[in-house]
């Protein structure tokens, strides 16, 4: 207890903060966590832009735009949507085994 209410006096001082960001590895931790960050950031937009160009995305997204009037129609969405998963998964795995194989050549 006594520990944190010392570093906590500590931290909030802005001399002690400012000597502190003058260190090497106080400095060099704020670049990876930065570097971090951006690199995750990055990530996330290229595997939503990715997950954007699958069609049963795009599918989900119309379907729910349109709530079904019966379970006939139900129905039928969700059996489109099911043969749309099925597509994507067979394409998926195609173009990964494709990659593969091109890779071991």
């Amino acid at each position: 207890m006594v520990f944190k209410r010392l570093i906590s006096a500590l931290l909030n001082k802005a001399q002690v903060v400012e000597k502190l960001a003058e260190l090497r590895p106080i400095r060099r931790a704020a670049q990876l966590t930065a570097y971090a960050l951006m690199k995750a950031k990055i990530a996330g937009k290229e595997a939503t832009t990715k997950l954007l160009k699958f069609k049963t995305v795009r599918q989900i997204r119309h379907e729910a735009s349109g709530l079904p009037k019966n379970a006939g129609e139900m129905g039928r969405k969700a059996g489109r949507l099911r043969d749309s998963i099925v597509k994507d998964v067979k394409d998926g795995i195609r173009d990964t085994s494709r990659q593969v194989k091109d890779k071991d050549k």
